[in-house]
């Protein structure tokens, strides 16, 4: 509640009753007025002066009753609070302050034992720093460490991390590698220092993923271990303690669970608040538990660049939207990602552009529903406008849960421009809907020699009735149109897509039709879970999760022995082929060998051996050259082969 000048007001203040709020914040400007104000009403009831103020700048209060919630204390100033606050509520002729007194007396003590054992923070802003083209000499902190915050009117110095170690340990999907790389960023520019051993960090940090039931349990088990290595170190007082930050898509879905279930974790942070890490490890370090899980409507990180852990990276990743509006029954990513929002396409080619000159030779676009892409930061309202707009163009016997989307630059549009910024990196994208692969891409794809013939698509399902209840908007028949429709326009296409066994109220006879389309399509590679029940998803709230999970395992099985019996028949087909590989690195298996990735993303396996370059003399391949290579052998993984030349990617037909 805040205190005014006003006399009235201080006497409504002091008469309060029946507090029963949680917190209690104070963010005023205390004048010499608002106190003397105060002391006269206090005189007039027959009380000692409440307090003695002599502030230049604001007092901050926040108190929290739950112990999950962070108790954040900034003090500016000269207060004689405290024990003017005791003598005045511990009075037995006030009966009507006791309760007050009670929560008020208490949390003040507590106050001033925080206090004692804090850092002192520097005096905060005043109102000239919220003044626009202020020029102030006190205004310190200037444009580029403003943007290195979330909250601009902290002092920079307040979250520097000072050297502090800091580890990340990643699970899930090819988005939360960038998240993390973007989270690095944020942490590298405020002072921190990477570690790749995670027993001398002295900040953990666990990127989740909530997509299924067995990805959060890998979580939960890592935690228990982190929990153990917190606790030894605690035992060493010369050590600095180690904090345990959650980041990702189970610190949205989680946040109440984690804080409270695990008391070891001091820092949960969401997929849209990485730009607040610094602040909120900062809050940590007072020994408070610090948690920023709010999902936006525009956080896309367009303006931070991703660092990569590796230094010798021959491929990375774009983020070009985030959040999925698509609402899958079985889906959680709309309420651990939030809304589809799209990166404006000039951040997107200078990413690009900067990748190409560090050396990068494929670049893999990413989104949650990657082909949606929409930029409108061009147009001048993105929901209004007098003239009209395109609306979007979906694929036959496809629909949507929400209205055609108008307006914007597509991802026709970003797929061509990127993919003209250097013609010898590889284009892919990462992960589609089929809904959204309109004529334009499919024919830009088929021009394009640097966008590789390689699409993902999730069918999940291959019979029609779990189509629906999945709300995946189209049919069986609608989804093998597509498929036919995809391969006349670029024939030799790759496939791969995702599959869902034992979903709510799925049949023996309905699961035997996702194996007929798996043999009917003949996918290069597929992603096969057994389904998970996720909390908050339509199915979650309207389906029943009725498929024992001994059938699901025995479905999941039945799946990876059709899968594999398609894919040793595809992979035979290429041997004797010519195909222009990649080179990753050397082999795992062996360091005669050297493994790369052809068009299709399949892995290819050839001799370390020197051979011809473009200028007719020989040498070995690099990770990152382009190789030409004839298939001699194939495996149900991988191809095998014999290198023959080293070409570019414009060369090679």
């Amino acid at each position: 509640m805040p205190l005014w000048t006003s006399k009235h007001t201080v006497s409504s203040f002091i008469k309060l009753r029946n507090l029963t709020v949680t917190s209690y914040q104070i963010s005023n400007l205390l004048t010499a007025k608002s106190a003397e104000a105060l002391n006269t009403v206090c005189r007039r009831k027959s009380h000692q002066p409440l307090l003695e103020v002599s502030l230049r700048s604001t007092v901050n209060v926040a108190l929290e009753r739950n112990s999950s919630e962070s108790c954040n204390y900034n003090f500016t100033g000269s207060l004689c609070l405290k024990y003017r606050m005791n003598r005045l509520f511990r009075r037995k002729a006030r009966p009507e302050f006791r309760q007050y007194s009670s929560f008020h007396t208490s949390a003040f003590t507590q106050c001033s034992n925080s206090q004692a054992r804090q850092r002192r923070l520097k005096p905060g802003p005043g109102l000239e720093f919220f003044i626009a083209n202020n020029n102030s000499a006190d205004n310190k902190i200037c444009k580029r460490d403003l943007e290195k915050l979330s909250h601009p009117y902290i002092n920079v110095e307040d979250v520097n991390g000072r050297g502090r170690k800091v580890y990340f340990d990643v699970y899930g999907c090819q988005m939360n590698v960038n998240d993390t790389e973007v989270a690095w960023s944020v942490l590298q520019d405020c002072g921190y220092v990477r570690t790749s051993k995670m027993e001398v960090a002295d900040v953990v940090l666990v990127m989740t993923c909530s997509i299924r039931e067995g990805a959060e349990q890998k979580v939960w088990n890592k935690l228990n271990y982190l929990k153990g290595l917190k606790n030894k170190r605690s035992k060493n007082r010369k050590a600095t303690p180690m904090k345990i930050g959650i980041l990702g898509c189970m610190a949205e879905r989680l946040k109440k669970k984690l804080v409270e279930k695990e008391k070891s974790i001091d820092v949960v942070v969401g997929p849209d608040s990485y730009r607040d890490l610094p602040r909120l490890l900062a809050i940590v370090e007072e020994g408070e538990t610090a948690v920023n899980v709010l999902l936006s409507m525009e956080e896309t990180y367009a303006d931070i660049v991703p660092v990569s852990f590796s230094a010798s990276r021959m491929s990375a990743y774009v983020s070009v939207m985030r959040g999925c509006d698509n609402m899958c029954a079985y889906c959680i990513v709309p309420f651990t990602r939030g809304r589809e929002r799209s990166r404006d396409i000039h951040s997107i080619l200078e990413e690009v552009r900067y990748l190409s000159d560090q050396g990068i030779k494929e670049i893999t676009l990413l989104g949650q529903n990657v082909n949606s892409y929409r930029d409108t930061s061009e147009v001048p309202h993105a929901s209004f406008s007098i003239n009209k707009v395109e609306e979007t163009h979906l694929v036959k016997g496809f629909k949507t849960i929400y209205k055609p989307k108008k307006g914007g630059m597509r991802f026709a549009d970003l797929l061509d421009k990127v993919s003209q910024v250097d013609p010898e990196i590889r284009i892919r994208f990462t992960s589609p809907h089929p809904k959204d692969f309109p004529d334009e891409v499919l024919y830009l794809i088929q021009e394009r020699n640097n966008i590789c013939k390689n699409i993902h698509l999730p069918a999940q399902s291959g019979n029609t009735r779990i189509l629906e209840l999945m709300r995946r908007g189209y049919t069986r028949e609608a989804y093998c149109e597509l498929v036919a429709h995809i391969r006349t326009i670029i024939p030799g296409v790759s496939l791969s897509s995702d599959f869902i066994c034992g979903f709510c109220s799925e049949t023996e006879a309905e699961f035997e039709e996702t194996l007929s389309l798996m043999r009917e399509v003949k996918y290069n590679f597929c992603y096969m879970f057994p389904y998970s029940l996720r909390e908050k998803t339509p199915a979650h709230r309207k389906l029943v999760d009725d498929i024992p999970y001994s059938v699901k395992l025995n479905r999941l099985e039945r799946m990876n022995e059709v899968f594999r019996f398609e894919v040793i028949k595809i992979n035979r087909a290429q041997i004797g082929q010519q195909q222009l590989v990649l080179v990753e690195g050397t082999s795992k298996r062996s360091s005669l060998h050297l493994v790369g990735r052809n068009d299709s993303n399949t892995r290819v396996i050839f001799p370390d051996v020197e051979i011809e370059d473009t200028n007719g003399t020989t040498k070995k391949a690099q990770p990152g050259d382009y190789i030409s290579i004839r298939i001699t052998d194939s495996t149900p993984q991988v191809l095998k082969g014999t290198p023959i030349a080293i070409t570019t990617l414009q060369a090679h037909e």
